[in-house]
């Protein structure tokens, strides 16, 4: 399996889009910093958010 790396490019939090999911308690994710840099395989990368991972790991290891 190939090793992929990940960058954090910029972090944005959307009001609206968190309002209308009814997540009230919704924030910008506090674990990762922009510029950090991620490499990974299958496994989600230590020190990776896990929801970010979620969303992410289909996309660039398959």
């Amino acid at each position: 399996m190939k090793r992929v790396r990940t960058t954090l490019l910029r972090k944005a939090f959307q009001k609206d889009l968190a309002a209308e999911s009814g997540a009230e308690r919704l924030r910008l994710c506090p674990m990762l910093r922009k510029g950090q840099v991620f490499y990974a395989d299958y496994a989600k990368p230590e020190g990776f958010c896990d929801e970010a991972w979620k969303a992410i790991n289909h996309l660039s290891l398959h």
